[in-house]
C-alpha cells in the first residue's frame, strides 16, 4: 500500500470510530446525568467533521502537478490542519461555555455505570491515537498527525470526565458539579493540543528549516556518486507527504557543460532512489 492510500484508509478509520463514540457518549451522558460525557460527545461530533475534512484534504493532495500548481497540491494538507485546529478550538469553547452553565445550575450526581463507559472510551481513543500517529509518521502526513492528536485530546477529556465523576460519586452531596469542572479543565487541555497541532503546520506553510536529519542524509548519499566532491547549500521543503530538495553540488571545475549536466542527472537519480519520499530534486553544479 502506498503512502497516500494508507493515509486515506486511516482517515476512514477515524471517521468510523468517532461516529460510533459520539453516539455512545451522547446516550450514556444523557441517561447517566453526566455533562462531562455529553461534552465528550460534542468533541467526538466535531471530530467527525474534522476527520471528513482530513479525508477531503488527503484526496485533493493526491492530484498531480499541473500548469497552475507545478509543485503539486500537497500544501492543502497544512491548510486542512488549520481547519482541524479550528474545530478543536470551537469544541473547547463550547465545552467550556456549557461546563460553566452546568456548574451554576444544580443537577444530579452522574450514574456510577458511566465510569465503565468512560473506561472503554479511554482505552479505545488511546489505541486510535497510537494507530493514527504511527501511520502519520510512516506517511509523513501533517494532517494525519493532527487527526491523531484529535484522538489523544478525546482520550484526555474522557480521563478528566472519569476523574470528575469519581469525585462526584465519592464526595456525595455538594460534589455534583465535579464532572462539570473536569469538562472545563479538559477544554483547556484541548486548546493546548490545538496549539501543538497548529505550530508544525504553520512551519510547513512557511517552509521552515526543520529537516536537519534529511539534509544530512542527502549530503551523505550525494557523496556516493562518483564525481561529486562535496555539497554546499541544501534546502528542503515539504508539500503534503512529499519533499522537494535544492542542492548545490561541488564537482571538478574542468568538466564540460555536458559532463556536468550528466553528473547532475546521476546525482538526482541516486537521491530519488535513496529517498522514496522525495518528489523532486533540483541540482546546481558548483566548481570545486
Amino acid at each position: 500500500m502506498d503512502r497516500e492510500q494508507m493515509a486515506i484508509r486511516t482517515s476512514y478509520f477515524s471517521i468510523a470510530g468517532n461516529t460510533g463514540l459520539a453516539i455512545i457518549k451522547a446516550v450514556a451522558g444523557i441517561l447517566g446525568n453526566s455533562y462531562a460525557l455529553i461534552a465528550d460527545a460534542i468533541e467526538s461530533t466535531t471530530d467527525i467533521f474534522s476527520s471528513l475534512l482530513v479525508l477531503l484534504g488527503l484526496r485533493y493532495a493526491q492530484r498531480p502537478a499541473d500548469e497552475n500548481h507545478p509543485y503539486g497540491h500537497g500544501k492543502i494538507e497544512p491548510l486542512i490542519t488549520f481547519g482541524v485546529v479550528a474545530f478543536l478550538v470551537f469544541s473547547a469553547t463550547v465545552i467550556a461555555h456549557e461546563s460553566i452553565d452546568h456548574i451554576l445550575t444544580p443537577h444530579q450526581v452522574p450514574e456510577p455505570w458511566t465510569l465503565l463507559v468512560l473506561g472503554g472510551i479511554i482505552l479505545w481513543k488511546e489505541v486510535s491515537y497510537r494507530i493514527v500517529m504511527r501511520r502519520s509518521r510512516l506517511t509523513d502526513s501533517t494532517v494525519l498527525a493532527a487527526d491523531a492528536w484529535h484522538h489523544r485530546s478525546d482520550a484526555i477529556t474522557s480521563v478528566m470526565a472519569f476523574i470528575g465523576i469519581t469525585i462526584a460519586l465519592l464526595g456525595g452531596p455538594g460534589y455534583e458539579s465535579a464532572d462539570d469542572w473536569a469538562a472545563l479543565g479538559a477544554s483547556g487541555i484541548i486548546l493546548y493540543n490545538a496549539y501543538l497541532i497548529f505550530r508544525p503546520a504553520l512551519g510547513e506553510i512557511m517552509d521552515e528549516h526543520v529537516y536537519d536529519d534529511l539534509i544530512e542524509a542527502v549530503r551523505t548519499s550525494a557523496l556516493t556518486v562518483d564525481g561529486i566532491l562535496g555539497t554546499e547549500k541544501c534546502f528542503v521543503r515539504k508539500s503534503g507527504m512529499r519533499y522537494y530538495i535544492d542542492l548545490h553540488a561541488l564537482v571538478n571545475g574542468d568538466l564540460t557543460v555536458t559532463q556536468g549536466h550528466d553528473l547532475a542527472h546521476r546525482l538526482k537519480d541516486r537521491l530519488l532512489e535513496d529517498f522514496p519520499s522525495v518528489e523532486e530534486v533540483l541540482i546546481h553544479i558548483e566548481p570545486a
